[in-house]
């Protein structure tokens, strides 16, 4: 009885993850798009758009968290809660200043973001498998972080631009996750 406990609680969970990364992926695509049409046109449009993609991680993590067991069981998003809010916060102080301050910001935020995005998939791998493409996700998520430092320089559309880039390989990824784990609990129904 403990086993079938064990195997519909895992059931529960990747489903939500399934629906959840479905979330995720569309959420990113359309901040992409928005990306594109408000961003090359409008400071203001960038500004948002950079305060709400950190703060969407933050509360997508909350959510997250909060069904997957909570913050003792989940602390690494736990952690990346407060590393998505602060950044919010910086975000939103720093674009008045200029782009070079938000996307050395943004590009802190996403490595320190990918980090504990790949350490969450990495314990996750254990119960649920199929979070390859998470943990692929949180390795790119650093490397950009660290292109972004390194791109500062540029103006305050091209930055929304790369970042818009980063949304959309992070889109395909959480596409790509829940696409998997479909796969992987179609496959074992079936059995």
């Amino acid at each position: 009885m403990a086993t079938l406990n064990i195997e519909s609680s895992s059931a529960r969970e990747a489903q939500w993850l399934r629906s959840y990364y479905f979330v995720r992926a569309a959420f990113s695509a359309v901040w992409v798009v928005l990306a594109f049409f408000i961003g090359t046109h409008a400071t203001a449009g960038v500004a948002v758009l950079l305060v709400i993609y950190p703060a969407w991680d933050a509360f997508a993590n909350f959510i997250d968290m909060s069904r997957s067991g909570g913050a003792g069981k989940n602390r690494t998003q736990a952690v990346n809660i407060a590393v998505s809010a602060v950044t919010t916060v910086a975000v939103f102080l720093a674009v008045s200043v200029g782009a070079p301050p938000a996307l050395e910001i943004f590009g802190v935020w996403a490595i320190l973001s990918g980090l504990l995005q790949l350490a969450t998939a990495i314990r996750r791998w254990k119960d649920l498998g199929a979070q390859w493409a998470m943990i692929l996700s949180g390795a790119q998520s650093a490397l950009a972080g660290a292109f972004f430092i390194s791109q500062t320089g540029g103006s305050m559309p091209p930055a929304i631009l790369k970042i818009a880039g980063y949304a959309a390989v992070g889109a395909a990824y959480f596409l790509i996750s829940a696409v998997w784990l479909h796969v992987k609990h179609a496959r074992r129904n079936a059995i």
